[in-house]
């Protein structure tokens, strides 16, 4: 069953990070389907922490990119609007070069909060990090 509210058109969501900190990291949408919504991220020198690995909080960035975006494509854009309420993240492997691939899949989509499964493998699709993404709906004033 399909969860957008909206077409699903990815060259139109990657617009919306035009100019914010999705661009400045290389985000982009690659995929997306009935009930999920996948982004891939470079893991270079604008996501590595000192010692050369992908920063925690890049890990971060990904999930809470990638599952605020599919929480806003689940409401009516001309009413609602989602935003972050709590994010955790579990990190499971290290990264020093690559991609990562986060993808968003809905475990709640409340009325006036969804809770998002967000999954952030590595081009082998080995497990780099499980997120859970809290999102307050908001309405529009």
């Amino acid at each position: 069953m399909k969860i957008w509210k909206i077409e699903m058109d990815l060259s139109a969501i990657a617009a919306r990070g035009k100019n914010t900190m999705i661009e400045q990291l290389g985000i982009e949408f690659i995929d997306v389907g009935d009930d999920f919504l996948t982004a891939r991220m470079p893991v270079d020198h604008r996501t590595h922490q000192p010692i050369g690995i992908m920063h925690g909080g890049a890990s971060c960035a990904l999930a809470e990119t990638v599952g605020s975006t599919a929480a806003n494509c689940c409401v009516d854009m001309n009413q609602f609007y989602c935003v972050g309420l709590e994010i955790n993240t579990n990190h499971i492997r290290s990264i020093r070069e690559g991609f990562v691939y986060g993808t968003a899949k809905p475990y709640h989509l409340g009325k006036s909060t969804h809770v998002w499964s967000i999954e952030i493998t590595n081009e082998e699709k080995e497990l780099i990090s499980i997120n859970r993404l809290t999102m307050m709906v908001l309405k529009r004033p």
